[in-house]
């Protein structure tokens, strides 16, 4: 249960130049820095239909923002995808045959034999796998089906959640494990690596930048990459352009995902209101939905819910995450 979605306000941005990247792999740029420092990747339409990190990334390569540390890569990921973008039926685009944002992991995929081949989203993980293994810190900008607040999706790992407490914006952080549909880019290995290793110094964060069509996206989408760049080191706090950055909220919220409601198979999940990111229940036990064909509920007081949605529901799809604070 959710209202229409607002307007597509968000126009697609002409990747034109930038569009083949320079490193001989489509849609992906590397820069090196003058001095030794952290190997940082920017990721952007890992889903074709989610352009607000496209245009983040746009906004950086037409500045000519390089790197003074380390070195910087920035990919345009489902290209393929995003080649299919229509604002009528934004959601048709969000991948061809598959997930991006589910292959990574173990991605016992690539088992030579595996049935009917390898996916048009399988074959460009290969294709990015290079660049996210040699990566330290990894930022992920994407957008969300629903009108929300911007949010981080950290991962458990402290030493994630303790970067977007150093950020302090968006308002809203959400620590969790991931979806049982496959593993996130976030999580790919070292990113996932609950202990820090001897010398690892890997950080990674998920960035929700609000609903997909609307122009305040972008300017969140932006506002990340800058603040996120000069924490890397990879540049200096003075080289972010001016007018990129935003507010920081008076207060930011860290939520840990206690679980995640997949879709059961049955009757298609629905919910007994339209429930919206970042709302919190009051009360255990309150009616949240029906999913099965069985009703679920919240399991404590005071639980939060994280990017409900029962669009394109499907069995073992994620359809909302509960949460509980973090104290600080």
């Amino acid at each position: 249960m959710h209202d229409a979605p607002p307007a597509f306000e968000l126009p697609a941005p002409d990747l034109g130049p930038w569009r083949a990247g320079n490193t001989g792999t489509p849609g992906v740029w590397r820069f090196d820095g003058g001095e030794p420092g952290r190997e940082v990747l920017v990721t952007a339409l890992v889903h074709g239909n989610e352009l607000c990190g496209a245009w983040a990334l746009v906004a950086l390569l037409e500045a000519g923002l390089r790197p003074r540390r380390g070195a910087l890569t920035l990919a345009f990921c489902n290209l393929v995808a995003f080649d299919r973008f229509d604002p009528a039926h934004f959601e048709r685009s969000r991948f061809v045959d598959q997930d991006l944002n589910r292959v990574w992991g173990r991605m016992d995929w690539r088992i030579a034999g595996a049935p009917g081949g390898r996916s048009i989203e399988q074959r460009r993980a290969l294709e990015l796998l290079p660049w996210a293994e040699r990566a330290d810190w990894l930022l992920d900008l994407h957008s969300m089906h629903h009108p929300g607040p911007p949010l981080v999706l950290s991962g458990l790992q402290p030493r994630s959640i303790a970067l977007a407490r150093e950020l302090g914006t968006p308002a809203l952080v959400v620590a969790d494990a991931g979806h049982a549909e496959g593993c996130r880019l976030r999580d790919h290995g070292r990113w996932g690596a609950m202990a820090d290793a001897p010398g690892d110094d890997t950080r990674a964060l998920l960035i929700e930048c609000g609903f997909h069509g609307e122009l305040p996206a972008r300017d969140v989408a932006i506002d990340m990459l800058g603040r996120f760049l000069a924490a890397s080191g990879c540049i200096d706090a003075a080289d972010v352009p001016a007018g990129w950055q935003r507010p920081v909220p008076a207060v930011q919220q860290v939520l840990e995902v206690t679980e995640a409601v997949v879709a059961l198979d049955g009757e298609p999940p629905r919910f007994a209101e339209p429930w919206s990111t970042g709302q919190r229940i009051a009360t255990a036990g309150t009616l949240l939905g029906w999913n099965g064909g069985r009703p679920f509920h919240t399991p404590y007081d005071g639980c939060t819910l994280v990017m409900p949605s029962v669009q394109q529901a499907r069995p073992g799809l994620t359809i909302v995450r509960l949460a509980r604070d973090i104290p600080a």
